[in-house]
């Protein structure tokens, strides 16, 4: 009887470890900014056609982002129209968009909500005419 007793408690700590331990892992979500972003560009090309999604692993801010949606449009399209054509062709031009995207998106939501919880943004699609 001690024998069984000692075991079921080996198990309740060994199963609650492993309970604590899913908790624990991160659960990515993505938020797409939706419909896609088409703007024209400043020089270079006459526009951009673009599709976006914004990584959390915070469900809870996925939400905040999906609030905040058309604020987050906005900054992007204000960020777009800015842009050279021939410079965002390559790939390097791409990464740096990327990161300025990234760092006006994580800026906006820190003055609407001071939240950050954005891990990064990432092009789905990206047209350059």
């Amino acid at each position: 009887m001690r024998r069984i007793c000692v075991i079921l408690l080996i198990s309740l700590i060994l199963s609650s470890a492993v309970f604590a331990e899913d908790e624990a892992t991160p659960v990515l979500s993505y938020y797409e900014v939706k419909p896609s972003l088409v703007a024209n560009l400043a020089s270079g090309g006459k526009y951009i056609r673009t599709d976006i999604q914004l990584m959390t692993q915070d469900q809870g801010f996925k939400e905040v982002l999906e609030l905040h949606g058309p604020a987050i449009r906005h900054t992007l399209l204000l960020l777009l129209s800015e842009q050279d054509g021939k410079t965002i062709k390559t790939p390097d031009g791409k990464e740096t968009l990327r990161k300025q995207a990234l760092e006006s998106v994580r800026k906006l939501m820190q003055e609407l909500t001071d939240l950050d919880s954005l891990q990064a943004l990432f092009f789905t699609t990206f047209f350059v005419q």
